[in-house]
């Protein structure tokens, strides 16, 4: 039927009524698949049955015609997905990762400790130490050399807590957290944005047009590209924490060196805010995560960590992806890193955004750990700004 002489509220009509007949269609399906749930349960036989899934794409394919075969493809695609994760849903049941979870709420005490060993990489003055602050009243923090060393005192036992930077809103995911966590044992317990303000700061009495070198870590002079780019005399000079730059600066014999650090820095080691707030974003947040050995999961906790190895299959991800809409659930961090020892094979972690209460997120979790060639569940936990 021609429908171009149609109104649009015509048009609109007759799309309502499609709908109508389609949501029907689509829970009589889904009936159906639970009764196939039943018959693949009592005879052992797996979910996915991808040579089915195949056959009925390619005809389903060829039915749409070729104007709309691709559309078709990627309808059905979520509609197989749907249907997988509600037959999974019916034969399994509640999952290890989800049983921890609940135990977890039961056995945490409802107050965060306000005092704690906590392990942070650098030196007196680090952001980490700032944001350890923010999260304890009276932290007894330990420092470490490297990140690497920070997840070590955790595994050990030798801190209770540690804090770590994992991303930026202006120079992006610290990848190097990222790739360790993939080799620790850890849960996250808390998170926090810290707001970030680096500042130039040189000895007392010198200027500015004195400067030759500045010292930071990589990614604060990321953040200051722009002040960098406008001082093109001043060599910039890598190093492992913006507290250890600042340190350098006011040891060293020389007058024409300074550090891209924080305002804690300048008072610690006795240098002057030659030039404040020189980040490229005045609106620059770190966001730090408190990990520790043991999962504890604490009253408010409505942000969740997990990380997953898609089969190396076309649409493996899609498929995971598929069941955060499927739930309902916000998505706000999707980051993949190459796993070593695997070509072309990725990890992906996953921030949604869901109260730990939730049944979003045991239904999320518990087919997420069935999906996926690997699952951890990294953590439940609540996040601050400040």
């Amino acid at each position: 039927m021609n429908n171009e002489n149609l109104s649009i509220e015509e048009l609109r009509g007759k799309i309502d009524a499609i709908d109508t007949e389609l949501v029907k269609l689509f829970a009589e399906r889904m009936e159906v698949s639970s009764g196939v749930a039943e018959y693949k349960r009592q005879r052992g036989l797996p979910v996915l049955d991808a040579g089915r899934e195949r056959s009925l794409l390619a005809k389903v394919s060829e039915m749409a015609g070729e104007d709309f075969s691709s559309y078709v493809r990627a309808l059905y695609s979520t509609i197989f997905s749907l249907s997988r994760s509600y037959q999974q849903k019916l034969i399994s049941g509640t999952t290890e990762s989800v049983v921890r979870i609940d135990e977890a709420i039961k056995n945490t005490n409802p107050l965060f400790p306000p005092s704690a060993v906590v392990a942070c990489q650098g030196i007196e003055g680090a952001y980490s130490q700032i944001a350890a602050q923010k999260m304890f009243e009276l932290p007894d923090i330990q420092y470490y050399t490297s990140f690497g060393e920070v997840f070590d005192a955790i595994e050990s036992g030798k801190c209770r807590y540690g804090v770590l930077p994992l991303e930026n809103s202006t120079a992006g995911s610290v990848t190097k957290i990222y790739d360790l966590m993939n080799k620790h044992q850890f849960y996250i317990v808390k998170s926090w944005r810290l707001k970030i303000d680096h500042n130039l700061l040189a000895k007392p009495g010198v200027k500015l047009e004195e400067i030759r070198e500045v010292y930071s870590h990589e990614q604060a002079i990321n953040q200051c590209a722009a002040f960098l780019r406008e001082n093109p005399q001043i060599k910039v000079v890598e190093c492992a924490n913006t507290a250890m730059a600042a340190r350098f600066a006011a040891s060293s014999d020389r007058k024409d060196v300074a550090a891209l650090s924080s305002r804690d820095c300048a008072e610690t080691y006795g240098l002057n805010n030659l030039v404040p707030n020189v980040q490229d974003n005045a609106n620059n947040y770190t966001r730090f995560i408190c990990i520790s050995r043991d999962l504890e999961i604490y009253p408010g906790a409505d942000k969740t960590s997990i990380m997953t190895v898609a089969p190396n299959k076309p649409g493996a991800l899609y498929s995971l992806l598929s069941l955060f809409y499927a739930e309902g659930v916000n998505l706000t961090k999707l980051e993949s890193r190459p796993i070593p020892e695997r070509d072309f094979e990725f990890l992906f972690y996953f921030d949604i955004d869901v109260s730990v209460y939730s049944p979003k997120l045991a239904a999320v979790i518990g087919e997420l750990e069935k999906q996926s060639d690997r699952f951890r569940y990294l953590g439940s936990y609540s996040e601050r700004i400040g």
